[in-house]
């Protein structure tokens, strides 16, 4: 940070002058991929491309790259490695540099034929991951991340940071609910419908924007940020390829930002864990698209607030976290849980259409009951895991932390936290609310994603729905022990404290 003495900046101590460049490319594929799909389920229609953002910033030394795609499946355990590595070749990087940020669009294919998610990975050492099997939409994707990367260091060129905060809030609702009784469940449409007149609950409505100018007052480039799972035309039985809302918004802002001249605009996702952009099942591409000028209105009405940082240049680092974990649960209730989910798989399997709830799990009448038994063939495993280890006296061996690696980057006033998790959104508040930055963006969904992850209010042995309990989908991790999440906006907090310095 440049110190001010006497009225002037000490040219000692300035800090190195801001660089910055951005590209876009974009995939299109055709129909026939394969997908997240529970049930196999292959792209049956395509809305139009998938688009990827790749910016470098620059400040003396020290180098960094975005990779922001309108996609999900970019964060997957075998394939993100690959992606990162790519770019870091091309750009001349340490691989820690380059950060995969991706929007969790719903609404994409898989990258390679073996997809595996880190959540899934957790007890495999990196030399055990099955190499990547590019599918061609795969060898694509790298082949234009690696020349629209090769560029950006030519186009890198001195920006002063602005940034503004909008708000919205007609597209996302909060869909963490409970029952009568105090227990959890997750909130479909359908739930929703019981709930009032377009519910949305307790839900993050920031929309900060983040504008790069050169010295001629140009607009450079633009990031933007929102909370919200992009799955307002999701459905996993009928898949199609859409970048959805996120997607939309950037491109009508860079439309407005640069009218005359193409710029790129990159979307962070924000801590989404337990918020959902409506329509999940029943929506469209079109609403999707009325989602996406949503948000684009609502950072362009924030421009008119815009604001100058204080600060020039950036700082970035790569700091380690171990979040707690619980024990194991007894095998008393592991063997109840095992009974209960053989039971619905059973019956899922024979068509039964009353197959709407099983341990703290909540499905929709949208979903088929094939895919409802799909979905709790997939978390089986992990209470056959624990049980065994109960009854052989081993609980105890099982790791206590699971220890991760989060990204925290300064930009001129503005602080960037990057999660591999699917945080819930009290981390991203209590990152902001103690953030000694004017601005602070925290992200998920960075590099790779080990899942959902609570905050400590959301970290209760009772709560089994979807979201909380997602441990059970992991090979193999213990649940999560209170304060759960926190501890990353913790030792976000302090890295940011010191940026501001």
């Amino acid at each position: 940070m440049a110190l001010l003495l006497h009225g002037g900046l000490s040219t000692a101590h300035a800090a190195p002058v801001l660089e910055a460049s951005a590209l876009e490319f974009s995939i299109t594929p055709g129909t026939g991929g394969h997908t997240s799909s529970k049930v196999g389920a292959l792209v049956q229609k395509v809305e139009g491309p998938l688009k990827t953002a790749v910016t470098l910033l620059k400040a003396g030394e020290t180098r960094v790259c975005l990779i922001t795609p309108h996609m999900n499946s970019p964060k997957g355990a075998n394939i993100s490695p690959l992606i990162r590595r790519t770019a870091a070749e091309a750009l001349n990087l340490p691989l820690t540099n380059v950060l995969l940020m991706v929007s969790h669009n719903h609404t994409d294919l898989n990258l390679v034929s073996n997809h595996i998610e880190a959540y899934s990975a957790i007890s495999m050492k990196p030399e055990d991951l099955p190499a990547p099997k590019l599918v061609p939409a795969g060898e694509e994707f790298l082949k234009q991340l690696t020349a629209t990367a090769k560029q950006l260091p030519a186009l890198l060129q001195p920006v002063a940071v602005w940034w503004a905060e909008g708000t919205e809030g007609r597209i996302s609702y909060n869909r963490k609910g409970r029952y009568a009784d105090g227990t959890s469940y997750l909130i479909r449409e359908e739930d929703r419908d019981l709930l009032g007149v377009d519910f949305n609950g307790d839900m993050d409505r920031q929309a900060p924007i983040v504008v790069l100018k050169n010295e001629r007052g140009e607009v450079v480039t633009a990031i933007t940020h929102y909370t919200s799972h992009p799955c307002s035309c999701f459905h996993p039985e009928k898949p199609i390829i859409f970048g959805d809302w996120p997607q939309v918004a950037c491109d009508h802002l860079a439309q407005h930002l640069s009218p005359s001249k193409p710029i790129t605009v990159s979307f962070l996702q924000g801590c989404a864990g337990d918020v959902n952009s409506k329509g999940m099942f029943r929506g469209d591409a079109d609403l999707s698209r009325k989602y996406g000028r949503y948000l684009a209105d609502s950072y362009i009405t924030a421009l008119a607030d815009l604001k100058a940082s204080k600060r020039d240049g950036l700082d970035f680092a790569t700091e380690k976290v171990g979040l707690p974990l619980a024990p194991l649960p007894s095998e008393e209730s592991l063997k109840a849980e095992i009974a209960e989910m053989e039971d619905f798989i059973k019956r899922a399997t024979a068509g039964d259409e009353n197959t709407l709830r099983c341990i703290g799990h909540n499905f929709p009448r949208e979903l088929t009951p094939a895919y409802r038994g799909k979905l709790i063939e997939m978390i089986l495993p992990w209470s056959k895991w624990a049980l065994d280890l109960r009854q052989q006296g081993k609980a105890d061996t099982v790791a206590k932390t699971l220890d991760v690696e989060i990204q925290v980057l300064r930009i001129g006033d503005v602080g960037i936290v990057g999660m591999p998790f699917e945080p819930f959104q009290g981390i991203g508040r209590q990152i902001r609310a103690g953030s000694p930055l004017p601005r602070a963006i925290p992200c998920g969904y960075t590099n790779l994603s080990y899942g959902y992850l609570t905050d400590g209010a959301n970290t209760n042995p009772g709560d089994g729905e979807y979201m909380s309990a997602h441990y059970r989908y992991s090979k193999f991790r213990a649940p999560y022990a209170k304060p759960a999440g926190d501890v990353i906006a913790v030792q976000a907090l302090e890295t940011l404290r010191r940026f501001a310095q």
